[in-house]
């Protein structure tokens, strides 16, 4: 993550808690409840949210890496909380950071941490205050592809560098048969998908790729893409469609969205065997993490060229980000309400039921306290 403030400090986050515990189907984020309220149970398997005085319209925007987790969350909350409506567009991290520091929504989320020029616009509509970020959802930046007759491909950084940046062209490359020694690679042109809008998922992509193939990735990272060639489409939406659809596709791709007609490349890290995209593998990178936000920011940063056993490289952490002080007193309550639903234990097995992966207790119990100070 952005590294935007010099005091650091290491934070041994423990081994993720990624049991799951609520099956759930995601509904649409502005599926919304009407009447009633009060502290309840849901009637949907949430036990003992909170609502509080929470009532009102939540808008809010942000990354689409967490949109299907956003989405049953939603589902959840607003089955007990029924005075609060919640509409989470899920337009990208770059949308949603632009609409929060422009007042537009009561929190955002962004899979890469405010940077200074962020923080310093959030202050302006955090009166007293400024925007923070809450690490809230894990999970792993699948490589997705689509390949007739490969149900196992393994990549490394330098060959996935050189994909997304067109030097590779075809399945059959020997970088890549190299790779896949049993692989019957076909003679088929690689159609390569990128995000069009501004994403922290493609920040997260290209800082792995920054960190372990420097050589064949000459950009400065970021969440709009910079390379040249290629194809685009808009959201982890469209980028997934566009690989279930496009014979020779891949992209790059929160596990979630990589489901049905698409299969994970595994990535070999330099560790003894290649690594899987999965939840537990992303823990395991998540766990090395270092926080480099201070006070109650909690930005935190991660090591890309791990070379762990078993640690998944290409993971992101998505945050969400409010204003530690001076949000707006009108969705204040709903705002505290919603979070400390997701970041509580029955709020973060969600996760886990939809290929997310939880915090670890170390990090969602200071996030906890942060959000009970939220004014």
């Amino acid at each position: 993550m952005k590294l935007q403030r010099k005091n650091r400090r290491a934070l041994a986050l423990g081994a993720l808690a990624v049991s799951g515990a609520l099956a759930l189907t995601a509904c649409g984020s502005d599926d919304t409840g009407t009447n009633g309220g009060g502290d309840t149970t849901s009637s949907t398997g949430a036990s003992n949210i909170k609502c509080d005085d929470a009532s009102g319209q939540l808008l809010a925007d942000g990354s689409s890496a967490q949109k299907n987790a956003i989405d049953a969350w939603v589902k959840q909350f607003t089955a007990a909380c029924k005075n609060v409506q919640i509409n989470y567009k899920g337009g990208g991290s770059g949308a949603g950071v632009t609409a929060f520091t422009q007042g537009q929504v009561a929190f955002a989320g962004s899979d890469s941490a405010l940077d200074e020029e962020e923080i310093t616009a959030s202050k302006q509509v955090c009166k007293g205050g400024q925007g923070i970020d809450l690490p809230m959802v894990g999970g792993p930046i699948a490589v997705g592809y689509n390949v007739p007759g490969v149900d196992n491909l393994t990549l490394d950084a330098k060959t996935i560098a050189q994909i997304f940046n067109d030097k590779i062209k075809n399945w059959n490359d020997p970088a890549i048969a190299k790779l896949n020694p049993d692989a019957k690679l076909p003679d088929l042109k690689i159609q390569a998908f990128h995000r069009s809008d501004e994403s922290g998922t493609t920040d997260n992509f290209t800082k792995y790729l920054i960190a372990t193939a420097k050589a064949d990735w000459p950009y400065e990272g970021g969440k709009a893409w910079q390379a040249k060639g290629g194809q685009s489409a808009s959201g982890s939406t469209g980028v997934a469609q566009q690989v279930k659809q496009t014979s020779g596709a891949i992209s790059y791709m929160e596990l979630s969205y990589a489901k049905d007609a698409i299969k994970s490349a595994q990535i070999d890290t330099g560790a003894s065997a290649p690594v899987q995209a999965t939840t537990e593998n992303a823990s395991k990178m998540v766990a090395a993490a270092k926080r480099v936000g201070t006070g109650k920011d909690m930005a935190l940063e991660l090591d890309y060229a791990t070379k762990a056993e078993g640690a998944y490289p290409i993971t992101l952490v998505t945050y969400e980000i409010v204003c530690d002080k001076g949000n707006k007193a009108e969705t204040l309550a709903a705002t505290k309400a919603f979070l400390r639903y997701i970041a509580s234990e029955d709020g973060q097995k969600v996760l886990a039921e939809n290929d997310y992966a939880p915090m670890p207790e170390e990090i969602i119990s200071e996030v906890r306290t942060t959000i009970e100070g939220l004014s």
